[in-house]
């Protein structure tokens, strides 16, 4: 039964919601703590840690409620690959009644840590800080239209630090069969697995960090998938009617010449040198989205050009792609790049707008760590790690379904499970203790 059979209220639409999950769960005893992980993600909360949640719902019995979350999130040996499946099940029907999926959006997202024992932390580049610092760090897949999104898939990165050391796999828990991968190798692995689902294909959508990798776009390609992926302004590029130079002639001695080739008077030029010398009738303004206080516009240009790293080592040339650039009016140069395989017939402002829908995932990552605490997991163990954030799609996810039965014109706020009160007198662990008499008030200015 998907979430559009489902009426009654709220809450009785969320029992039915953790009914469907609670199947992929393989034990019993595992539904009652899958319901109440689920709804302490989603009541209101600063900290949706594991105790803090225990108090929220059971404030009669925190200890037990504790432990029995904490077993289920931290020990229980269920498969968050099953449950995400579910999710998807059951909240995709929700998504496309408002429009197909248009996209798969491939991104990560940071954790900062201030310790140095939680599974996979180190210092790399965290986006939630904007700088290198100790941080965790999350590949994920999404699929979105324009209504909505959804997280499919989700690991965590794996870095080279971490990878080879035993004694610390061993600490935190990591399967044997993980092994360093580089984030586009992880995004590609993510989507393999929803091809091989059956999911309902989109254009995949990425910055930077993922379209500079030559070999994620190519795989992409030969699994029969059009991308829209940011580049940098340094990418090598072949200029619209241009290519390498062919082989050369064989001179009847040894093996043939195959491999392309250029010279210093014909070579690529860089995304941001053939950006700046498109001429000034190339650019258009393109207004892709409302904002939250005006239209989202600026000045686009797109030409189709030949991708060129390395391909002096290959026989023929790439094929054309999209070069599709952003220049803000105001700005001193270019501000974005990317590359797109959308056909060739593709208007500017249709790339734009597949280009633009990646802003999905800022509103899933923002909400999924502001809303629905993500990001307030305390254990440091891979199976917590992936258990929490396998729960806190799940969340999501119901929340997603929610918000698709509102209709288009109605205020879009947060349905709202009902909220249990909190024990009287409860402290988080860790805050100040409160004091056990009352202290009378000094006036250092009482006049006497």
């Amino acid at each position: 039964m998907d979430l559009k059979e489902r009426g009654g209220t709220i809450d009785a639409r969320f029992a039915g919601f953790v009914g469907q999950l609670a199947e992929a769960l393989g034990h019993a005893d595992r539904v009652a703590p899958l319901k109440a992980y689920c709804s302490g993600l989603l009541l209101p909360g600063a900290r949706k840690s594991v105790e803090p949640m225990a108090a929220r719902l059971e404030p009669a019995r925190v200890s037990a409620a504790h432990q029995s979350l904490h077993h289920f999130v931290a020990k229980a040996d269920w498969s968050d690959d099953a449950v995400l499946a579910v999710v998807r099940a059951e909240v995709l029907p929700a998504i496309e009644r408002r429009g197909p999926i248009r996209a798969w959006i491939v991104d990560d997202t940071g954790f900062p840590k201030k310790g140095k024992h939680s599974v996979g932390v180190a210092r790399q580049y965290c986006g939630q800080l904007g700088k290198q610092d100790n941080c965790q760090i999350a590949v994920s897949l999404s699929v979105a239209n324009n209504d909505a999104s959804l997280p499919i898939a989700w690991r965590l990165y794996l870095p080279q630090s971490w990878a080879p050391d035993p004694a610390r796999r061993a600490r935190a828990g990591v399967p044997d069969d993980i092994v360093f991968q580089t984030k586009p190798e992880i995004a590609l692995e993510q989507i393999d697995a929803a091809l091989s689902a059956g999911v309902p294909r989109g254009v995949v959508l990425a910055d930077a960090g993922y379209g500079v990798d030559t070999s994620f776009r190519t795989r992409l390609t030969e699994m029969g998938l059009s991308y829209v992926v940011g580049i940098q302004s340094s990418t090598s590029l072949w200029p619209p009617g241009t290519a390498p130079l062919p082989a050369k002639p064989w001179s009847r001695r040894g093996r043939p010449p195959s491999l392309m080739r250029r010279d210093p008077k014909h070579k690529p030029a860089s995304a941001g040198a053939l950006a700046k010398a498109l001429a000034q009738e190339a650019w258009q303004t393109i207004t892709w989205r409302e904002g939250t206080k005006a239209p989202l516009a600026s000045r686009f240009a797109a030409v189709r050009v030949r991708p060129a790293h390395r391909d002096y080592w290959r026989s023929a040339p790439r094929p054309e792609e999209w070069f599709l650039v952003e220049w803000p009016e105001g700005e001193s140069e270019p501000t974005k790049y990317w590359l797109s395989t959308l056909p060739a017939q593709t208007r500017l402002a249709d790339l734009v707008d597949q280009a633009k829908l990646r802003w999905r995932i800022e509103r899933d990552y923002q909400e999924l760590k502001q809303e629905i605490g993500l990001g307030h997991y305390e254990g440091r163990g891979w199976r917590g790690f992936h258990h929490h954030a396998t729960l806190s799609i799940a969340a999501y996810g119901f929340l997603v379904s929610e918000r698709s039965r509102i209709p288009p014109s109605a205020p879009r706020a947060a349905p709202r499970l009902t909220v249990p009160p909190l024990p009287q007198g409860y402290r988080p662990r860790g805050s100040a203790a409160a004091a056990r008499t009352s202290r009378r008030q000094i006036d250092r200015h009482h006049a006497h």
